[in-house]
């Protein structure tokens, strides 16, 4: 977790690291260094970064690497183009990278729970049900900023409000850098043993300077590299009290929208880095104690190119089974057809939502559940929540949507060999 020297948090504890830190472990000064006010017998030890570098020689297996990446992500890339309506598939891809975004920071809520939520009463709901929909709410932000400005301080720092307002944490500067120290680790470390110490508060905004600069200028270095590199300096300058991992993580899709190598927000990262979260840490770690940016580099473009694969794959099961919904329903009198759309946008139904979204009366709305109920597209869940709403399920869509990733099957296969 991230802890503020400032007294009053709220936010849970939730373990990241339990290490000591020792200047003596940074063996490198490539990308930073460890520093302490001199004359400052308070002072302690934090990470220093450097401006970014504008060129960066790549080892053989790093190139390697990001040519997978490049491939995975330029076909991921085509079927965003070649999908009639691609956007009924981004609402469940977006519910699921939130998820697992708020998931790596000690969040417990799960899809099912999160898009019933979302159909259903949100009048009361759990503080991690509020954490994912504020993310949500954050990244569609982030996706109609990003058609006004340029990835930049103007439009993290909304992002940011957007993220923190109504949960946990909103009394941690909503829409503002931080203006005290923090360390990461537990709520019982100090300056003096937590693993990381991030830079001093009065640092962060000539580095966010060079950060905007370094994304914005022309550059000669591939995009994904930038990708990864904007993502380990953000991570490192932690610019905000809370949300820091979430608006970086966030940030990684938005730039590859923003450079045109994505045209639909279908790349679902968090769910690699939540499943290999340890090693996540440690390289960013890594970077900045040892200087191994090339080990760094090729985890991330293998996350890339993992949930690329993952997307496509799924996109297409997802696509097959909608184009059967669809001529299922040729010759259909009813408007069943206008259910598919709800489904695939979210699985979950209830009465109200078909009623209000389809502009039918309620026996309108009843009737046209019935008929999907019939046809095997949904089944009857019970009555759920502090409303006790009856809800339906879209199993076959839902369990592609919340089926394993496939590179955890190959993982487990390479390690029972």
């Amino acid at each position: 977790m991230l802890v503020p020297l400032a007294p009053g948090a709220s936010k849970q504890v939730f373990v990241l690291y339990l290490a000591t830190v020792d200047p003596s472990n940074f063996t490198s000064r490539a990308f930073g260094e460890p520093y302490r006010q001199p004359g400052n017998k308070w002072a302690f030890w934090y990470f220093k970064p450097y401006t970014m570098p504008r060129t960066l020689d790549l080892a053989t297996e790093t190139v390697l690497a990001l040519s997978e990446a490049d491939s995975s992500l330029g076909h991921l890339q085509g079927l965003g183009r070649l999908i009639k309506k691609p956007e009924l598939l981004v609402g469940p891809y977006l519910t699921r990278e939130a998820v697992a975004s708020s998931r790596i920071e000690g969040t417990e809520a799960s899809l099912s729970d999160v898009l019933q939520a979302e159909v259903g009463d949100t009048s009361q709901q759990s503080d991690d049900i509020a954490e994912v929909n504020r993310y949500l709410a954050a990244n569609r932000t982030a996706l109609q900023l990003l058609n006004e400005l340029p990835i930049s301080r103007r439009l993290i720092l909304q992002v940011h409000r957007v993220l923190m307002e109504g949960v946990r944490g909103e009394d941690r500067l909503p829409g503002e850098f931080r203006q005290s120290p923090v360390w990461v680790g537990s709520a019982t470390d100090n300056p003096e043993t937590a693993r990381y110490v991030p830079p001093l508060p009065e640092e962060i905004p000539d580095l966010f300077t060079d950060w905007e600069r370094f994304i914005n200028e022309p550059s000669r270095i591939p995009v994904l590299v930038r990708c990864a590199l904007m993502h380990y300096q953000f991570e490192t300058i932690h610019p905000f009290l809370d949300g820091n991992g979430r608006i970086g993580r966030l940030l990684i899709g938005l730039l590859l929208m923003n450079e045109q190598r994505l045209t639909t927000p279908l790349l679902y990262i968090s769910g690699y880095l939540e499943n290999n979260r340890r090693e996540y840490y440690d390289r960013l770690e890594a970077v900045r104690e040892e200087g191994d940016i090339q080990s760094y580099l090729q985890f991330f473009f293998t996350a890339v190119s993992r949930s690329a694969e993952d997307g496509v794959e799924r996109a297409g099961r997802l696509v097959e089974l909608r184009e059967r919904y669809i001529n299922e329903t040729k010759n259909a009198r009813s408007r069943i057809g206008a259910l598919i759309g709800l489904l695939f946008t979210n699985p979950y139904l209830t009465i109200t939502r078909v009623e209000r979204a389809l502009k039918v009366t309620h026996q309108g709305a009843r009737n046209l559940v019935q008929d999907a109920e019939k046809r095997g597209w949904i089944q009857d869940v019970g009555f759920r929540g502090p409303a006790g709403r009856r809800y339906w399920v879209a199993s076959e869509i839902f369990q592609i949507v919340d089926a394993p990733f496939a590179y955890l099957q190959t993982q487990r296969t390479a390690g029972e060999q």
